[in-house]
């Protein structure tokens, strides 16, 4: 188990510094932007605009209908996927953003945003496809990567040898 935990959080460091540093800005950039502008979206607020007051953590009422209408599987369970896309956003988004178990966040974050593509955004060009797949892209190399050695990974994974 010690192996798998250590093969997960150990990141390819690059030859030179710079190169991490770049990607390290990349990598938290786009977590936060996920993380404040699009994750947070999905949850609904303390209160509602008539003053009645919601569940902390309550997925919004408007994101399990927009998952129901995907149709298959997530017409069976919408409330879950609707979760489980606001949960990889939001807290993924974070995890990405400070490097800490960037591999499975930026999985998590992989599968949303193909979701996001083929089931939300086909229909729409490429135009408004270009944010989706622009967080597809970062977390397909921070799979691959994973933090560099700007991120709480890269010291986990020191400590651990």
């Amino acid at each position: 188990m010690k192996k798998l935990f250590k093969l997960l959080i150990s990141p390819i460091t690059q030859k030179y510094w710079v190169a991490d540093a770049l990607f390290g800005s990349i990598r938290f950039i786009c977590g936060m932007l996920l993380t404040l502008d699009f994750g947070s979206s999905k949850f609904g607020m303390p209160w509602t605009s008539d003053g009645q007051n919601l569940r902390l953590f309550e997925v919004a009422a408007w994101f399990p209908e927009d998952v129901a209408e995907y149709g298959g599987v997530f017409a069976l369970a919408p409330v879950f996927f609707a979760w489980m896309g606001a949960f990889s956003e939001a807290v993924g988004g974070l995890f990405l953003a400070f490097g800490l178990n960037t591999r499975i966040a930026a999985f998590l974050i992989m599968c949303t945003m193909l979701v996001a593509i083929f089931m939300q955004k086909w229909g729409g060009g490429t135009w408004g496809m270009l944010p989706a797949m622009g967080f597809l892209w970062i977390s397909v190399y921070n799979l691959h990567l994973g933090s560099g050695r700007f991120g709480l990974d890269f010291l986990i994974a020191k400590k651990l040898n």
